[in-house]
């Protein structure tokens, strides 16, 4: 089983989840991503933050992102822990894509 990393933004925050299928979509310039990836709880620590993108995520059968969004798509060994990250600095090695500025003029 292959299984990817997908980093994203969206709404001021930087998404990391793990899915098992990623394709160009048949919408021009989107990224269509299905089979998403979430802990079976096995034991009985249970993380809060994968509980909130479980909950975020339930019902959706394939997710598809514009293209510009997604910052990052790894095939990696073995599935992670799917995050949630604020975009203030604090991201390690990982930068999003500069917007526009927004200065009120039409350019």
């Amino acid at each position: 089983m292959r299984i990817f990393r997908v980093s994203f933004h969206s709404n001021g925050k930087v998404y990391q989840l793990h899915a098992q299928q990623i394709s160009q979509a048949d919408l021009y310039g989107f990224i269509e991503i299905s089979d998403l990836l979430f802990d079976e709880h096995t034991s009985l620590v249970i993380d809060p933050a994968e509980e909130k993108l479980k909950a975020e995520f339930a019902g959706v059968q394939r997710l598809l992102l514009p293209m510009h969004a997604v910052m990052r798509i790894e095939e990696v060994e073995k599935r992670g822990q799917n995050k949630i990250l604020e975009m203030d600095g604090t991201l390690g090695n990982v930068t999003p894509f500069p917007l526009p500025p927004t200065d009120g003029r039409n350019r």
